[in-house]
């Protein structure tokens, strides 16, 4: 299947695969360390006429233009593989929210609610004596209860809980 998948690559896609590793390795920065340098010590040669720096500058501003598509191209790619990997996991596991799914395709006011509900969520975690404890979006406040009516009955909680009242007196 993966072999299939590679040649259904159209030609776009393979020369932005190969130019997003060619442009990320050692040997391409050394490459445009190596142009500046040769660039600067010429300049002299040419009296840092108005070409000489044109040249540097038309350069730069090509090589500049053209990264900002393969740059977006490469994280729009790696972006949609992380969202469909985290899809799994929500997916495959049964105390996640499926809500949680597409979250991507809210609009800012939705995802600031969201974000809310979990600044809460991480309130309630605080409150509890187990690390271990998470919830789901779905059931956050049940969950929460039933264990805190579980920990009631625990005596550490109770020792736990005096604890933290003598801090907030002092």
């Amino acid at each position: 299947m993966a072999k299939t998948a590679k040649k259904k690559k159209n030609l776009f896609e393979r020369f932005a695969n190969w130019a997003t590793i060619a442009t990320g390795s050692s040997g391409a920065f050394l490459t445009a360390i190596a142009v500046i340098v040769v660039w600067g010590i010429t300049g002299p040669i040419f009296h840092y006429s108005d070409t000489w720096q044109l040249i540097i500058n038309t350069g730069t501003t090509i090589v500049t233009f053209l990264m900002v598509f393969l740059i977006q191209k490469s994280q729009n790619k790696d972006s949609k593989a992380i969202h469909l990997k985290l899809n799994e996991l929500l997916a495959s596991h049964q105390g996640a929210s499926n809500r949680m799914v597409d979250i991507e395709d809210m609009n800012e006011k939705e995802l600031d609610q969201l974000h809310k509900f979990y600044v809460q969520l991480s309130e309630l975690a605080e409150r509890e004596d187990d690390l271990t404890c998470t919830h789901s979006i779905d059931a956050a406040e049940e969950n929460h209860n039933a264990k805190l009516t579980i920990l009631k009955t625990q005596p550490h909680y109770n020792a736990h809980k005096l604890k933290l009242r003598s801090k907030k007196s002092n």
